[in-house]
């Protein structure tokens, strides 16, 4: 879900495009744009205007003052600039210009949606492969996303919006994360090549765990902000097992059936994480700087999850599960150590998870 903090966003410049790309990147995510920094020049670049093009999707199906039918006409729209030869996104342009004019305060997300063709003609001078790279991901992501739109609108005002079960919690984060592992794949081979073929079909067959492993990470510790914007990502199917629902999810009276809830989806979580692990270990060792990239945000999530799975208060809406900047810092300069070695990759990803139970 898109960031809803006002920024001050600079304006774009014709022929300054990959300027504002970049400096548009840490008023969206500041934690992306930390670990992007570690990937070589020329495949920086292209991450950086795929990462861009997800955001601009996310925001036309999370813009709350949008009807339905709009944003549909929106992602559909988005979904054709992608292809060669594609029209502009002049409706993007229009509509968010409008809600601006409208007196909304300037968000990243919005900003960056409303000047969608200036991160179009970025895409559009890739390279061809790093085009075709990227191009189906986003569609589908567009297409995904319209189809959780309809979801929204069809439940009722002032009702609790939750995922029905499981499947539903699976194809959500396919749409949003499990495309993005697949996508970053596709660019690494096109970077590196070094990427055999059994590298690439070890890699395509983790890339989606890639991805689910770190959403539902988050998914897991704002677990307690979603419920507050009257979304549940916690599915409705999961809570009855355990004898709630997902509106009595943060009730302190049902601790412990909320409980058993949890612990269930950080098992699930577990899963994707550890294969998220063998994805990283399946990356050529001669690829140093992409083995950084995925490993960063594997460990932040890994130690990220090892936190809320021991944290009391991980359902109270008053308390934010995060981990420290010196934390941030250590596995940092940890991953530049062990990026070379398997065994030093595997060998650091479990003592993170011990330190769940120690800590």
């Amino acid at each position: 879900m898109s960031t809803r903090k006002p920024v001050n966003p600079p304006d774009p410049v014709p022929g300054q495009e990959h300027a504002y790309c970049r400096a548009m990147l840490p008023l969206v995510s500041r934690t992306f744009a930390a670990c992007i920094r570690l990937l070589p020049p020329q495949l920086e670049h292209a991450v950086l205007v795929a990462y861009l093009l997800c955001r601009i999707a996310d925001t036309c199906e999370d813009t709350a003052d949008l009807p339905l039918e709009r944003k549909h006409a929106l992602l559909a729209r988005f979904r054709v600039c992608l292809d060669e030869d594609g029209p502009d996104a002049a409706p993007l342009r229009e509509t968010f210009s409008a809600l601006r004019a409208g007196g909304q305060a300037r968000i990243a997300d919005e900003h960056l949606t409303e000047h969608a063709d200036t991160t179009l003609t970025e895409f559009r001078r890739l390279p061809a492969a790093a085009r075709a790279a990227i191009r189906p991901w986003v569609q589908e992501m567009c297409d995904g996303m319209a189809s959780f739109a309809t979801m929204q609108e069809q439940c009722a005002p002032g009702r609790l919006i939750a995922l029905e079960d499981e499947a539903a919690l699976d194809r959500y984060c396919w749409y949003v994360a499990g495309t993005v592992g697949h996508l970053l794949t596709d660019l690494f081979a096109w970077h590196h090549p070094r990427m055999t073929q059994t590298n690439r079909r070890r890699l395509d067959t983790l890339a989606t765990s890639f991805g689910l492993g770190l959403q539902l990470t988050n998914i897991i510790k704002d677990v307690a902000d979603d419920r507050q914007r009257g979304w549940s990502f916690v599915p409705r199917q999961l809570c009855e097992s355990a004898g709630i629902d997902p509106a009595s999810l943060l009730d302190p009276a049902r601790a412990t059936a909320a409980r058993t809830v949890m612990d269930a989806l950080v098992a699930k979580t577990r899963s994707h994480l550890a294969d998220a692990l063998d994805y990283c270990c399946a990356l050529p060792r001669p690829a140093y700087r992409i083995r950084l990239f995925c490993l960063a945000p594997l460990f932040f999530a890994v130690r990220t999850l090892a936190v809320a799975a021991r944290d009391p208060r991980l359902l109270d809406p008053g308390h934010k599960v995060k981990i420290s900047r010196g934390e941030v810092y250590r596995i940092l300069c940890a991953c530049h150590l062990v990026a070379p070695s398997n065994h030093l990759i595997r060998a650091y990803f479990r003592q993170l998870e011990r330190k769940r139970a120690r800590d």
